[in-house]
This record gives structure tokens, C-alpha cells and sequence, in this order.
């Protein structure tokens, strides 16, 4: 991995002008930021591009604008040794192309690591970044943020594996805090009462989904739940406020049969940015990664990177408003998953959101839903949306108990969207695809035919 990095690094150093291609979520965004920052303080000219997905029309477009060297961040792993794009590096952790030469390519599953949780696209680029100027370890925290972004600390309630490295780093330069806390969502900015309201992973028993019964919870611990006219946070409340909360939530999942292992769910590691305001979205990776979500995903890409090049004015400003738009958009995409119904097969479950849900954010509400008390999570949830250009977006989410029984969303979604003439990739957990509108019933069925082949194996 080092020897790879440094191969990239040696042409990085050796271009004249960069491209920079990265993906539209929170870890193409700090992908595509750590790209940017590197190049900048090489004094190298570059440029930077943020697309949903590499499709033949982007590779025609980039090959036609003849840059001398592409960059792609978090992105990239399905392009084929045959593809029209010549000059490029790749920085990326999606399962690869199996016909490809990876030889200019970086990533975590090149060498025995797996891109689902042991190395974000943020990561990978990264690496190549501390690779080209040590200095840049400081870049370490944009990395733990795409890293939250994409979920991978859900499996183990902490990151592992390459991410432990980074967080070193990010420790060493002191840009992260790693302390145990609640790992429920929103400690920095949601008051505590919404935090328990959207609670899952595990949900709580009488309480998730319940804001009347939340409050009412707390009330019986004595927990003040306003400070004068402000609502209290968790970061707000005193050590042993917290202790009572957990405790409480601890029972309460063990009297309703939960057990130990999920009971434990509810502490894990969270990842402080240590130069960041405490109270806002930038203080907490999971809150910095959700407020770039919003910003890429409705099409404002520059938004979420300067936030990430470090404006603190007018550009957090303009994200923070879309970060209020894309909460009250996830809410109501859920309630409209919901009211269109989930329809299960033997092997899969799935719903159409037609125009109901955007294609930018089809697969952050397909896994809420899976997560959620509502929906079953004993099959895989697939979610479907329709895209601009008249294609459908597909958006696939799994368990890691499904996982660990053979499911593999990336290659099953890939191999269905083949059959179809459409594109199709992503990770173990969870994938994505487009396929030609009024094709969906056939890629059900193809891709059930694959998941059930995975399964029984």
C-alpha cells in the first residue's frame, strides 16, 4: 500500500494541472476537499468536478475535455482497463473492477482490507496525501469525517482497521478527540428529547418515534429539558445526567428482551473535532458528515467543499440553511416510503418512490428505513427513484448479520444493472444502480435471483 501511493504520489507531483472528479456525498465531498488542499499547497493548478456517477456520458465528456491528469476521489473503482479515459489515478474503497488495471489505483480492497468499513474514499485519499507531503497529516480529520459519513464505525461502533491509523494521526496533530459517549445522533445540536425521538440502532422500546413520551422520560429522571428558552443538548447535560439517561435506556432494553449485545450498542466511540465550536455541526464527525450531506446532494456542491476548506462565514452559513431543508426532506421522504408501503419477497423487500423522493437522497431514507422499528431488517430494502435524465435510481441497504450469510448488495446490484444495460456497484452492505425506466420489475427479479443465490451458499 505504501509502494502504491508513493507511485501515485510521483505522478501527482510530475503533472502540471489536475482534474479533480469525487462523488456528491460526505465522503466524495472531504475526498474531493483533501484532493484539493494537497494540490493547493503543491502550488499545483487544479480543478474540481462532482458527479453522482461515472456513466458513459461523464467518461465521453471527461475524455473529450483532455486533461492531462484526472484525479478520482471516492469514485472510480468501476472503470474497466478498456475505458476511454486514459491519464487518471484513483482514490477510492468501492469494490473494484475485476477487468481493470489496477496499477494506478488505490484501494483498501487491492490489498486486503475492506473499503465497507476498514477505509473510507476519504481515507484512501488521504493516504495518498500523507504520502505526497507528510505534512498534510492535519488532512486526517476530513478523513474521519467522510469515514462517518459513509457508516463504516455503525458495524463495530468505532472504526477499525485503516481508520484506526488515521485517527492516529488525527490524535498526533491534534485535530481529534476519541472519547465513549451515546451513539445516537445529534449530541452537539439536537435537543435531547429529538435525539431519544429519532433514537435507533438499537430504537428504544416506548420511546423511539415518541417525542410526548421522550419528554416524559426524561421528566422522570428530573432532567431539565430547557435551559430559560433554549432546549438542552446532549453535550449540555452534566456527567452524571448522561449516566442516568443511558442507564435508564440499558434497562429498558433489557426488560423488553433485547439482550447484551445490542443493549451495548447504545455507547460507542465518537470522533471530536477538537478545532471546531462545540454546540454546532462541525464539532461531531456524524453531524459534520450529515450537514455535508445536505449540501452535494442538492446539486451545491461548493457549499459543502469550502465549508471543508475551512469557511466559517457565508458558506457555513448557506449550508447550515440546506442542512434545514434536507432534515424536513428526509422526514417527509420517510413518511412517503411509508405511505406507498414496503412490498416483500422471499429474498428481498423493496418500494418505488417514483418522483416522491429524490434520486440524491433515496439512499440515506432506504437506510433510515431499514434501521427503523417500522421495517423489517431481515431481508435486504431496496429503494427506488426516479432520476432528471429518465433513468432509475436504485438504492439497496443490508445487515451486517445478512452480510455475514453470504449477502454482497455490491456485486448482485452490479451484475442485475449489467443485464439491463445499466451501471450498477457499491459495497457488501449497501449499493446502488440505474437502470432503464420501466425495468424495475426485471431487475427485482434478477437481483432476487442473486441474493438468493448469495444467501444459500
Amino acid at each position: 500500500m505504501i509502494n502504491r501511493a508513493s507511485k501515485l504520489a510521483e505522478i501527482i507531483h510530475n503533472s502540471e494541472k489536475i482534474h479533480v472528479v469525487t462523488h456528491i456525498d460526505a465522503d466524495g465531498i472531504t475526498a474531493g476537499a483533501i484532493a484539493a488542499l494537497t494540490l493547493k499547497r503543491l502550488g499545483k493548478p487544479y480543478s474540481i468536478e462532482f458527479v453522482k456517477q461515472l456513466d458513459n456520458n461523464i467518461q465521453e465528456k471527461l475524455k473529450n475535455e483532455n486533461h492531462k491528469l484526472i484525479w478520482f476521489t471516492d469514485l472510480g473503482s468501476s472503470i474497466s482497463s478498456n475505458s476511454i479515459i486514459k491519464n487518471k489515478i484513483i482514490t477510492d474503497h468501492h469494490s473494484c473492477n475485476q477487468d481493470a488495471d489496477h496499477s494506478y489505483h488505490f484501494n483498501p480492497h487491492l490489498f486486503g482490507f475492506d473499503g465497507s468499513f476498514e477505509l473510507s474514499g476519504a481515507g484512501a485519499t488521504y493516504l495518498v496525501s500523507k504520502s505526497i507531503d507528510k505534512k498534510n497529516i492535519d488532512l486526517s480529520s476530513l478523513a474521519i469525517i467522510g469515514a462517518c459519513g459513509d457508516l463504516q464505525d455503525k458495524k463495530n461502533c468505532k472504526l477499525i482497521g485503516l481508520n484506526q491509523d488515521i485517527l492516529k494521526d488525527g490524535k498526533k496533530s491534534n485535530q481529534i478527540v476519541i472519547k465513549k459517549d451515546i451513539s445516537y445522533f445529534g449530541r452537539e445540536t439536537r435537543p435531547v428529547y429529538k435525539l431519544l425521538q429519532f433514537a435507533n440502532n438499537p430504537i428504544i422500546p416506548g420511546l423511539t418515534g415518541r417525542e410526548s413520551a421522550c419528554i416524559s422520560f426524561l421528566k422522570k429522571l428530573n432532567i431539565k429539558i430547557k435551559d430559560g428558552d433554549k432546549s438542552r443538548c446532549w453535550v449540555h447535560l452534566s456527567k452524571n445526567e448522561r449516566r442516568k439517561i443511558i442507564s435508564n435506556i440499558a434497562e429498558l432494553l433489557l426488560t423488553k428482551g433485547f439482550g447484551h449485545k445490542i443493549t451495548k450498542r447504545i455507547i460507542s466511540e465518537v470522533y471530536i473535532l477538537k478545532n471546531e465550536k462545540e454546540g454546532t455541526e462541525l464539532h461531531d464527525a456524524k453531524e459534520y458528515a450529515t450537514l455535508l450531506n445536505s449540501t452535494a446532494r442538492y446539486g451545491q456542491y461548493m457549499v459543502g467543499l469550502n465549508v471543508c476548506l475551512g469557511d466559517r462565514n457565508k458558506w457555513l452559513n448557506d449550508a447550515q440553511n440546506l442542512l434545514r431543508g434536507h432534515r424536513k426532506n428526509l422526514v417527509e421522504g420517510l413518511q412517503f416510503a411509508k405511505e406507498e408501503g414496503i412490498e416483500r419477497r422471499e429474498f428481498l423487500q423493496f418500494y418505488h418512490a417514483k418522483s416522491g423522493i429524490r434520486d440524491t437522497i433515496i439512499g440515506i431514507v432506504t437506510n433510515m428505513l431499514l434501521n427503523s422499528f417500522e421495517v423489517s431488517n431481515d431481508l435486504p430494502l431496496i429503494g427506488f427513484s426516479f432520476k432528471e435524465d429518465g433513468d432509475v435510481k436504485a438504492s439497496a441497504r443490508g445487515t451486517q448479520e445478512l452480510v455475514e450469510k453470504g449477502l454482497n448488495l455490491s456485486i448482485a446490484m452490479n451484475q442485475a444493472a449489467k443485464d439491463l444495460n445499466g451501471i450498477g456497484g457499491g459495497h457488501n452492505i449497501a449499493a446502488g444502480a440505474t437502470i432503464p425506466k420501466g425495468k424495475e420489475e426485471e431487475f427485482l427479479q434478477l437481483l432476487e435471483k442473486r441474493i438468493k443465490t448469495q444467501l444459500s451458499s
